[in-house]
């Protein structure tokens, strides 16, 4: 999928919220888009499985806490499309990557993702990615995770999306997790005592 994003940055920084693609279709046509760009968008979300809200980076308030969606905000730069947690959950045959450091991954990660870390690229892993495949890259809050999509995005991948809120949203939302063994697990790393307190949902056990 294209990377839409970087239309309008300061827009999205806005936090301006838009309810419906018919919302998003009149931004565009404010912003002079052809037609064609709206039906390669249309299409998209007709048959990707993808929202325009998501592609444009506009779903940011798709935490269950506001302040949280306003501490991601503040700390990416919007240049890998976004996609939320309840969208994640809803693709398949798609690559999820993992750009936290291995101790983080090995407590616990969202089911079947790849551990590529972010220090030091597991380039390995990375070399054995079909670039054309669509790829979902996530950290604890997304700012690694963005960090990683822009290094892949150099390197030719071409369907590139950053996790809204991480592993952090994914557990606050009650999705699951796994350990090293691929076996369910509530634990999740929280990074450290001052990032844990964005980790909400009481069911899981938070692990610095």
């Amino acid at each position: 999928m294209p990377n839409f994003a970087p239309i309008d940055k300061q827009y999205i920084k806005s936090q301006k919220k838009m309810t419906s693609n018919s919302q998003i279709l009149k931004y565009l046509n404010e912003k002079g888009l052809k037609y064609k760009t709206y039906s390669i968008l249309l299409v998209l979300v007709l048959f990707g499985g993808f929202s325009l809200g998501s592609l444009y980076g506009q779903n940011l308030e798709k935490t269950k806490n506001a302040d949280f969606s306003k501490k991601i905000n503040s700390m990416l730069n919007f240049s890998i499309p976004i996609i939320t947690v309840q969208e994640l959950n809803q693709q398949k045959n798609i690559t999820i990557l993992d750009a936290r450091e291995s101790k983080e991954f090995l407590v616990s990660h969202i089911p079947k993702a790849l551990n590529i870390g972010y220090k030091h690229m597991d380039k390995a892993i990375v070399e054995g990615l079909d670039k054309n495949k669509t790829v979902v890259l996530y950290c604890s809050i997304g700012y690694r995770s963005e960090k990683m999509g822009e290094k892949l995005k150099k390197l030719g991948f071409t369907k590139i999306y950053n996790l809204y809120g991480s592993i952090f949203e994914w557990v606050n939302q009650g999705y699951a997790l796994e350990d090293a063994k691929g076996l369910p697990t509530n634990k999740v790393h929280a990074y450290n005592k001052s990032w844990s307190k964005w980790v909400e949902n009481n069911k899981y056990e938070k692990v610095y």
